[in-house]
């Protein structure tokens, strides 16, 4: 379905600004409803972050990077297999056509739920009116709506250095047609930790520039301590406690990257991963009063804004910037909104998300980190159940080429409620799923302890901690 050229209604029950996961899954839902609904995209692909420069592609990079770990290993299997070279140029345009197909069917489910698709940059007039500016050479046009749904997502910072625009953010990496032979990632959080991890995985001499001493600084201190040292043991060059000053060189040129404290060092590619913030530049909200902060748009428990008829999820307001969350607060307002009475009260819950970091090995949490738990119960109300071990998959490998893995347990209270899941290991990304179901359920340790334990696995020591 390409997007439309002339009106197919005089007005909308529901105008969605933004075509990425949250506000795909919101039109859907309330087209699905019997609404007329019209949704807006400012860029030429559906599918937002995730789909385009995020999750999807990411997972794919890193399923090469992890193959060529797994290689790595046939040996140690009685496996006679050649050293792996990955060849980044030849594998970029496939990854991208899986991409485009994915944008292909993004359109056709449109179509399927006669979702008015348009094409333009989105700026509200009113709290009725959406303007839409198609190209340059097309006349804006208006839409008009009971209800509007902003959810325009986020964009990468780009620090206020000199020389920064010579380096790339998290977008650019997945525009490289040639893998840079050096490179160095600033960040320390989930963005910077996988896209350095595919790097190095793949061959790249790999510098990780952090402003600490660990990675993953907002997680668990037990994932901060087993992922920053076998970062460390598997090649990747952290550089900790730094600070980038200024960069010189060259687009097409090496770059040399001048640190705080008087060092530098000379790399291809420069990668920024230093933070996102909320896409809401000229969409004109101060002019109809939706209000907002340092973390983009500002709203309630119900997804509302400041104006009553105008909603936000996503990124763009800041709440748990991850893709499944956005689809959910999306589809639960729709629900809510233009659902059946029972949905009348559906809104999303923020507390235990689970969520997953695709590191080498993957990084799998869920609820309070340790430092949490003891501020919101106290220390002598919380206990720690926690294993380091090594999958068995490494039974046959070197010393040095068994991941580690560890598992912790945080409980709360005489009942001994599970408040915290952090793991890390083998497999910790499937894992986290099944046991994001228990903690939303309330699970305690006796309901972990009284599950049967599936052996041999990793996952069955969460089920035997003591």
């Amino acid at each position: 379905m390409a997007p439309v050229t002339k009106l197919g209604s005089e007005r909308f029950d529901w105008v969605v600004i933004g075509g990425g996961s949250g506000g795909m899954a919101s039109a859907r839902r309330a087209a699905s409803y019997g609404k007329k609904v019209a949704l807006v995209e400012s860029t030429p692909v559906l599918g937002g972050t995730c789909v385009n420069v995020g999750c999807v592609p990411k997972k794919i990079m890193w399923y090469a990077a992890d193959i060529a770990d797994r290689l790595k290993h046939a040996a140690g299997y009685g496996q006679a297999v050649t050293p792996p070279k990955f060849d980044w140029d030849s594998f970029k345009p496939r990854r991208d056509a899986y991409i485009q197909r994915l944008n292909g069917i993004y359109e056709r489910n449109l179509e399927k739920e006669q979702v008015e698709y348009h094409s333009g940059w989105a700026e509200l007039v009113d709290a009725n009116t959406v303007r839409v500016s198609p190209s340059a050479d097309e006349q804006p046009y208006e839409l008009h709506a009971d209800k509007i749904l902003i959810a325009t997502g986020g964009q990468p910072i780009i620090p206020d250095i000199p020389g920064a625009e010579l380096g790339i953010n998290s977008d650019g990496f997945f525009a490289l047609t040639t893998q840079p032979r050096r490179v160095a990632v600033v960040g320390a959080g989930y963005i910077a930790v996988e896209i350095a991890g595919v790097f190095n995985a793949l061959g790249t001499e790999t510098h990780l520039l952090i402003r600490h001493e660990k990675v993953l600084r907002t997680f668990d201190p037990s994932i901060q301590d087993v992922l920053t040292s076998w970062m460390e043991h598997t090649g990747v060059n952290i550089h900790k406690n730094s600070s980038v000053k200024r960069i010189e060189g060259t687009l097409n040129g090496p770059l040399t990257v001048h640190l705080g404290d008087g060092t530098s060092l000379e790399v291809d590619t420069v990668l920024w991963a230093v933070g996102r913030e909320p896409s809401i530049k000229n969409l004109g909200l101060e002019k109809v009063g939706v209000s907002t902060g340092p973390q983009g748009i500002i709203v309630d428990e119900w997804q509302t804004t400041s104006v009553p008829n105008i909603t936000a999820v996503g990124d763009v307001s800041g709440k748990a910037l991850l893709t499944p969350v956005a689809i959910a607060a999306g589809r639960r307002l729709a629900n809510r909104l233009f659902g059946p009475e029972k949905f009348k009260q559906d809104k999303l819950s923020y507390d235990n998300i689970p969520t997953v970091v695709f590191s080498h090995p993957t990084v799998g949490t869920i609820g309070l980190t340790e430092p949490e738990a003891i501020e919101k119960y106290g220390a002598e109300n919380i206990k720690i159940y926690k294993s380091n071990f090594r999958a068995m998959y490494f039974a046959m490998l070197p010393e040095e080429e068994k991941e580690p893995t560890m598992y912790k347990l945080i409980c709360a209270g005489p009942e001994e409620k599970v408040v915290g899941l952090h793991i890390i290991g083998l497999g910790s990304d499937e894992v986290t799923q099944g046991f994001g179901v228990a903690i939303k359920m309330g699970a305690t340790k006796k309901d972990f302890d009284e599950c049967v334990a599936i052996h041999p696995t990793s996952a069955e020591e969460l089920v035997t901690l003591r």
